[in-house]
């Protein structure tokens, strides 16, 4: 018997089934579908701990937000102050622009703007040290934990200050110290501390937030009180050695011209000096100002809740379905094996 012969009837007894695309399709949503209701059936099957791991994570979370302390923001609006100088020696700047430079005078005409500069030394470390100092914050900043509405105090953390003595007592690794340093501090205060100025309007915004609104608005207050002293001392400082180097050389110049210019220019500087004793909001005009704020800022207790309900709702399922399909795997391995072995 041929080759041929012999193969004759195999082929004689193959099958060709077609198999259309509606078919696939049908196999295909049959295939969802019972991944679906196995995953509905695998949440429903573990809905017992679905809602004990969500009942943990909701208690929890109560007691954490409660331990929270109220904190309270106060904030103020302000205007910067412009003042202007007068342009009429712009002409002779470029030929006298040396001599006034040595004088620290800009003869350049239009308006001296400084909010940037007032908000950059409100940033910066050494008016952070002059505060501290001037106020003694450092107890309100780094031991507050809490404040009584009844009498309007600061309770202090006893394992870090004790009020009565008035000293530090913490216990701290090196390189901190029992009292803390000005960076340590420095980097709290940033963290209770906003300023900010509106591109559009140019209006500047101090916050603070702290568990006294009180202390708060105190600090709000100070903040606007000193930045407006720093920057009339230094005005008035430039402007009194100004108007010495300025006299001097009136006395050796001989040139009419020379001595018109050097006039002006000390008249400009008067008027500085007039400004710094006349303006208490010399660089920042109070338009709204800081309030003791009755309602709390954070935290937002029912937030952190509903939140957390959440999260422990989906970690459950999450542990759940894992659970589910590591076990579904494993029973079909050794099925798997046996149907192999058969053929």
């Amino acid at each position: 018997m041929t080759d041929n012969q012999n193969n004759a009837p195999l082929r004689d007894n193959v099958r060709y089934v077609a198999i259309s695309p509606d078919m696939l399709q049908t196999s295909k949503n049959a295939d969802d579908e019972i991944d679906l209701r196995e995953l509905w059936s695998a949440i429903w099957s573990g809905k017992w701990i679905i809602i004990a791991v969500t009942a943990i994570f909701a208690i929890v979370s109560v007691f954490y937000a409660l331990s929270l302390p109220n904190i309270y923001k106060s904030e103020a609006l302000l205007a910067p102050v412009q003042t202007e100088q007068q342009g009429g020696i712009g002409a002779l700047a470029g030929q006298f622009g040396g001599l006034a430079s040595l004088a620290g005078i800009n003869l350049g005409g239009g308006k001296v703007n400084k909010t940037a500069l007032a908000i950059e030394i409100l940033k910066s470390r050494e008016f952070f040290a002059k505060f501290v100092e001037k106020h003694n914050i450092l107890p309100n900043l780094m031991a507050a934990e809490g404040w009584r509405l009844t009498d309007n105090t600061v309770i202090y953390d006893e394992n870090i200050y004790t009020p009565v003595s008035g000293k530090w007592v913490r216990e701290v690794e090196p390189p901190k110290k029992t009292l803390p340093s000005l960076q340590e501090a420095k980097k709290e205060f940033d963290q209770l501390v906003n300023i900010e100025q509106s591109k559009d309007t140019g209006m500047v915004i101090i916050s603070v937030e702290h568990v006294s609104p009180y202390v708060a608005k105190q600090w709000v207050d100070w903040l606007i009180q000193d930045i407006n002293i720093e920057m009339k001392t230094r005005d008035k400082q430039e402007a009194e050695k100004s108007i010495t180097f300025l006299q001097s050389q009136i006395d050796k110049t001989t040139i009419f011209e020379h001595k018109t210019l050097l006039f002006q220019l000390i008249e400009d500087q008067t008027k500085t000096l007039m400004f710094t004793e006349v303006r208490d909001e010399y660089v920042f005009k109070t338009i709204d100002p800081a309030l003791e704020t009755e309602l709390k800022f954070k935290p937002k207790r029912v937030l952190i809740v509903v939140l957390a309900i959440i999260l422990g709702g989906m970690l459950s399922i999450i542990m759940l379905l894992i659970r589910h399909f590591s076990a579904s795997t494993k029973e079909k391995e050794p099925e798997d094996k046996t149907s192999a072995g058969r053929y």
